[in-house]
């Protein structure tokens, strides 16, 4: 039996060996590119748009803010606005087509969104800058919008604005499409833009959304940024549990089942038994290609997933970020029972978000729900206050879209490596899935795991050289996309 367990232990090393030393990189030797200069106006361009607080809220959306950025726009960019044909298929979400010399080849779609999310009023002491101010100190500009997403807008605008002041025209048509209403669902913004496209009969050969970004201590043993290229979203589903007993009655006299007790014991059976996890589609890829470049004994962990899959899964499952690649996630976001300290009530309900895995859907997540709770006294519904939606499609590496980008990036943040991965959030990009099969999400700007909290967050704030990569990097991948 010793022997027998040396000569299996032998052979799986050996194979452990070659495998390690076989995994090859996935990355493309470039030629960084020499930084353009940048105007001096750019910071300050980017700064007067964030004075203007482009709020979207459920039910409300700021129509003069949007209006006066639109004016901002035209204003601060005024080659796009007299040589580009501009359409508004929603008041305050504008189409800009920069028409391209081969009507032969594809056009690609650059799109980002203008609106942002509110300030908690209890935390506008907190931030070192007023969230609408635009400050520009420190290296840095801040407020509401620099990481997500007028960034996005102005970097691309910049880019396109400075490529017309050189007479360039592309090869192939490019469309830019912002969006207004991206915090709330995208319903009348993207979702109306790509209806438009489609009714048009438009195809692209790729779409650039805001996405994932170049992220420093991305992974252990990974000493260098990891540039993250969204090839697919999780999808979005709130389910509403109610818990119901046909008696309340009086607390002196509890039963043995109380409607808010069941109903606590079914979200426990949820946290309890998380969805399976898994490695493959998006997650697989990051893997793939983040794995060659690590350092020993971590290179040799991911290229051995054969054996190490289950340890690298209960590993991922340990750190909230990197879980929710791997799992739909399960999150009881408000709770609500009972009218009074000493009656017993009849219903008690609570509301649960899930971010849905690539190749679950909302309908597998409710029947998975209703399985693990098992109790006839709870009722599984959608939540009637928010939007559900599927999974998106997985976009292919193996596409002209995801290798300029790719090669654009390499060129930009020469130090980076690039793979493929999953946006755990929402983005305007899914509604364009009818419209392309090749839908990537990327933001161009490197960030630590402590500015990730900025997203939404207190002190939201991009360093100026940060903005200027971005405008680079624009500029680099029309410049590729169009040859």
């Amino acid at each position: 039996m010793i022997r027998l367990f040396i000569f299996a232990f032998v052979i799986i090393l050996g194979i452990m060996t070659v495998k390690t030393v076989t995994f090859a990189s996935k990355q493309i030797i470039v030629q960084p590119v020499s930084p353009v200069t940048i105007s001096e106006k750019a910071v300050q361009n980017l700064s007067k748009a964030i004075q203007l607080p482009t709020i979207s809220e459920p039910g409300r959306v700021d129509t003069l803010a949007f209006l006066q950025l639109d004016t901002l726009i035209q204003r601060t960019f005024p080659n796009i606005d007299s040589l580009l044909e501009k359409n508004y298929i929603h008041q305050l979400s504008p189409v800009f087509k920069w028409q391209g010399k081969n009507s032969n080849f594809a056009p690609v779609l650059l799109i980002a969104h203008m609106d942002v999310v509110p300030i908690e009023e209890s935390s506008k002491n907190q931030w070192e800058a007023l969230p609408f101010s635009g400050d520009v100190r420190d290296g840095f500009i801040w407020g509401r919008g620099t990481l997500d997403d007028k960034m996005s807008v102005f970097g691309i605008l910049e880019s396109v604005e400075q490529l017309l002041k050189e007479d360039y025209i592309p090869e192939r048509t490019v469309y830019l499409a912002f969006g207004h209403d991206e915090e709330i669902s995208g319903a009348n913004g993207a979702l109306s833009i790509a209806n438009w496209f489609k009714q048009q009969n438009i195809r692209f050969e790729y779409v650039l959304d805001e996405g994932l970004i170049v992220l420093e201590n991305a992974l252990p043993g990974l000493e260098k940024p990891l540039a993250m290229i969204g090839v697919a979203e999780k999808g979005y589903v709130t389910l509403q549990l109610t818990a119901t007993l046909k008696e309340g009655g009086h607390s002196s006299m509890p039963p043995k089942e109380t409607a808010i007790g069941i109903l606590s014991k079914a979200i426990t059976n949820l946290e309890a038994h998380p969805f399976p996890a898994k490695l493959d589609g998006a997650t697989r890829g990051l893997l793939d290609h983040a794995g060659p470049e690590m350092n020993f004994p971590f290179n040799a962990l991911f290229a051995n997933l054969w054996l190490t899959e289950g340890l690298l899964k209960w590993q991922f499952s340990q750190k909230t970020t990197s879980n929710a690649l791997l799992r739909t996630t399960t999150a009881p976001t408000i709770i609500s029972g009972g009218i009074k300290d000493n009656l017993l009530p009849t219903t008690a309900q609570a509301t649960i978000n899930f971010r849905i895995l690539p190749g679950e859907t909302t309908k597998t997540v409710a029947d998975y729900v209703r399985k693990t709770i098992a109790d006839d006294h709870i009722q599984v519904k959608e939540y009637a206050g928010s939007f559900g939606n599927n999974p998106s499609k997985v976009s292919s590496t193996n596409t002209f879209g995801f290798l300029v980008i790719q090669k654009s990036i390499r060129e930009v943040f020469p130090n980076a490596v690039v793979a493929p991965a999953l946006v755990i959030a929402a983005t305007d990009s899914r509604h364009y899935q009818e419209v392309s099969d090749n839908i990537y999400r990327f933001l161009p700007m490197q960030l630590t795991n402590e500015d990730l909290s900025r997203i939404h967050g207190i002190n939201e704030r991009i360093s100026v050289e940060n903005y200027h990569q971005a405008i680079r990097f624009y500029r680099q991948l029309i410049l590729n996309s169009c040859k």
